[in-house]
């Protein structure tokens, strides 16, 4: 896939800011998420409009429920049930839910990305408009794993390997922690309906289309669990990186 070259424009300011989460039963944890995602709306100026869109993914638990009461009724923000059972398909579903009710230039609205057992820094949406407007179209942020009581060691070993160049970027690419312009998201293709590696798959077209930026400064943190709902994701490298580490003796 190739793009023809684009001249040097000034990079359009950001009127809307959607956040997609695919929940797949998270009810232990989506309260949390969503938490964290309103604090980081409040942070925003007053002059660009926030919606979430929870897409609660063969869900059998209390999900949608936890969810819809987190959101509480504020203008945009929806749940939408899906049985896709497909990591890229549950977002991109959520991505067309935003898509298909949109009022502003695609240019001018920027698609943040997390997961519902993921909490968000207060400053996660501020600092990807920070970096939309320095014409960057899509920014790949980093993960810190959750301390549990039976994750200390897998956690230390995690942040022991986690590449991150000094200069503040870094290889990664979440889903948990993805955002891009929705304009040269439907340039791209929008998302596969991959199980797993959707991230990848997107990151690289994105790369192609215009700017984009790795950067150590936009973390959020997500759950150490090593049995995750993607086949071969990262709760599976974790789990190898788990099975690693050497007993204390």
């Amino acid at each position: 896939m190739r793009f023809p070259p684009r001249r040097h424009q000034p990079a359009p300011t950001m009127s809307h800011i959607a956040v997609v989460v695919p929940a797949r039963d998270e009810a232990a944890s989506i309260g949390d998420c969503l938490d964290s995602i309103n604090i980081a709306r409040s942070q925003l100026p007053a002059d660009v409009r926030s919606t979430v869109v929870v897409v609660a993914d063969r869900c059998r638990d209390d999900t949608v429920r936890r969810a819809l009461d987190r959101l509480a009724g504020r203008a945009g923000d929806v749940v939408i049930e899906t049985d896709r059972g497909n990591a890229g398909a549950a977002r991109q579903f959520g991505a067309r839910c935003v898509l298909s009710d949109l009022v502003d230039d695609p240019s001018r609205v920027w698609m943040a990305n997390t997961d519902a057992d993921t909490t968000v820094d207060p400053d996660w949406l501020t600092r990807q408009l920070e970096l939309a407007a320095r014409g960057v179209v899509a920014v790949a942020g980093i993960v810190r794993l959750r301390y549990e009581s039976t994750s200390l060691a897998l956690v230390e070993s995690f942040e022991r390997s986690y590449e991150r160049g000094d200069d503040g970027s870094h290889p990664h690419v979440h889903g948990a922690n993805l955002g891009f312009r929705a304009d040269a998201f439907l340039a791209v293709g929008e998302w596969n309906a991959l199980a797993t590696g959707e991230d990848h798959d997107l990151w690289n077209r994105l790369r192609l289309f215009g700017p984009v930026e790795s950067t150590t400064s936009l973390c959020v943190t997500t759950s150490a669990r090593i049995r995750g709902r993607a086949p071969n994701g990262f709760a599976a490298n974790l789990a190898a990186l788990d099975a690693s580490i050497e007993p204390v003796a």
